[in-house]
Parts: structure tokens; sequence; C-alpha cells
């Protein structure tokens, strides 16, 4: 009873080049003007009417990607995240950082100094918008450039994925029909979870399409073209190093206090080895012993 899943493998990348109204000059801009109620958009630039075409019957998944340069990756991120939710949309990533290119600290005065950082911003977001709205979202965006390294726009045509997913709804209905026929058994016990998985596994694929219809996806990378320098105030650490580097009068009495102890540990270990100390007593006490009466023994016999 397994069937294939759905696969949304239709891919129809539509990536229209773009041309300006002007005589040999190529441009990225493109002009949008929207209506009284915002419902309906009217775009000049062919890349953007990927993002708004609509064609009689026929049902498509909207993705796009931007990477642009921007003044100020801050702003702009702030900018982009307030604009996709009054489009009514939501970000699902935003990763903003900035690389530090060199750190240098100098002192101005026996208090104070200053750190100067150079660091370049950048920004990796995702954010989804509802796909009516994208081409609005996509102008909004490319307000903020300064130069655009590259665009693209995405319609995957997933018109018969959908009339698959709902023949093979019928399908498992039909299945889990037939299996209700069957003697109770182990084996139509097997059948019906197999079924019932199924039917679940293609509930959630129509949830992700119909989630992927409604929604665009689209990927935007932006980064600062220039250094930037960041000066930030800060304690002279090194007068204080070399304020508390070495005081005599402490280290004097750290080292006595030291050597107080350390007569301490000596004494306390020879206590501990008091045994091998007395029986070594003992062993040279006998040695001597042993050592003058063979002396006399020897006088004796010489006399």
């Amino acid at each position: 009873m397994k069937t294939k899943y759905i696969k949304l493998s239709i891919a129809t990348a539509l990536l229209l080049g773009i041309y300006s109204c002007k005589k040999g000059e190529a441009t990225t801009d493109y002009d949008t003007a929207i209506s009284a109620d915002s419902a309906a958009v009217v775009v000049s630039d062919s890349v953007s009417s990927v993002a708004t075409m609509k064609v009689k019957d026929k049902q498509f998944i909207k993705t796009a990607d931007v990477n642009m340069e921007v003044k100020d990756v801050y702003e702009a991120t702030i900018s982009i995240e307030k604009s996709v939710q009054e489009l009514g949309g939501f970000v699902t990533h935003s990763d903003l950082k900035s690389t530090v290119i060199s750190e240098d600290t100098y002192n101005t005065s026996n208090e104070e100094a200053m750190l100067v950082k150079k660091y370049q911003s950048e920004n990796t977001m995702q954010v989804r918008v509802p796909t009516t709205r994208l081409g609005e979202l996509l102008t909004l965006i490319n307000d903020k450039k300064l130069f655009l390294n590259s665009r693209s726009i995405n319609a995957e045509d997933v018109t018969s994925s959908i009339k698959y997913a709902e023949l093979e709804g019928k399908r498992i209905k039909k299945t889990g029909e037939n299996i209700s026929q069957l003697k109770a058994n182990k084996e139509k016990v097997t059948l019906d979870n197999e079924n019932m998985s199924q039917n679940n596994q293609q509930q959630l694929a129509n949830m992700d399409v119909t989630d992927n219809l409604k929604y665009s996806t689209v990927d935007i990378y932006i980064k600062e073209p220039k250094i930037r320098v960041a000066e930030i105030a800060i304690t002279n650490t090194k007068s204080i190093d070399d304020k508390y580097k070495f005081d005599f009068i402490y280290s004097a009495k750290s080292a006595f206090v030291e050597g107080y102890y350390l007569i301490q540990r000596i004494v306390v270990g020879l206590i501990v080895i008091w045994p091998i100390l007395l029986i070594g007593a003992a062993v040279l006490f006998f040695y001597r012993k042993r050592k003058s009466i063979k002396k006399e023994h020897s006088n004796m016999s010489e006399v």
C-alpha cells in the first residue's frame, strides 16, 4: 500500500533581463504603481513582472534572491523588516554581524585611551511576504541599494503537482474504504496504519504547498561597500598596570608569610615521616656501636 510522496520538483526558473527606457543603457531600477486599495500592482520592470504575473489556470510558488550593497546595513535592516511587517509578512532569519578588520588602542592621557575599530557590516536575511505583494517588497528593497550585485526571481509552476495531490487524496480515501471492509486481523491493522500515515503525509504536503503559494520567500544579503571606523573611549589600562605592577612592601610581606608557611610545611612533613626517621636513627646507632666494638677488639689484638 505504499505510494510515492508528492514531489514539488517542477523548476521553471523565469529569469528575465532588465532594460532601461534610455537608448543603449541597462539599469536595475524599476517603477511600481500601486492602486488606491493596494490590491493591483502595475510594474514597469520586466523582472518584477515575474513577481506579479498571473496566468489563467496556473499556480506558481514564487521566490526571490537579492544581493546588494547599502550605505548602512543596520538602518537598511530595520527599514526592510518594517516594510515586511507593513506588507503583512514576517522575518524568518536575520543574521547581522560586523567583521573587525583591525583594532588599535591609542592612549590619550594617563587615565583615558581611545579604541579604534575598523570593520565592515553585513546581514543575511530571509523574509516571507504575501505573494500578491512580492513586487512591492522588491521595489522597497531596491530603494535602499547603492549597488545591486544580483537579483533573481523564480516562479515554479506547481499546477500539475497540486492536481496530482488531489488525485492522491482521492486514492488514499478509497483505499481506506476498501480496508475498512476487510476482516479484522493483524494484516488489516498494518494496512490501516500505513494508509493513515500516507494520508497524514499527503495533508502535510498540501499544507506546505498552500503556505508556499500564499507567502513568497525572499533571501536578502546586504553589506556595506566601504570599511567603517568606530571610536570607543576606554580606560588607559597601561597606566593602571604600571601603577600596580610592583609594590615592594606588599611583596616583602608576602614573601615573609610564604617563608613562614614553608617552615610549617617542612615541620609537618618531618612529623609525617617520623617512623622512617626513628628507624634510620636506630640503624645509625647500632652501626656506630658495632663499629666501636670492632675497633676495641682490634686494639686489644694488637696489644
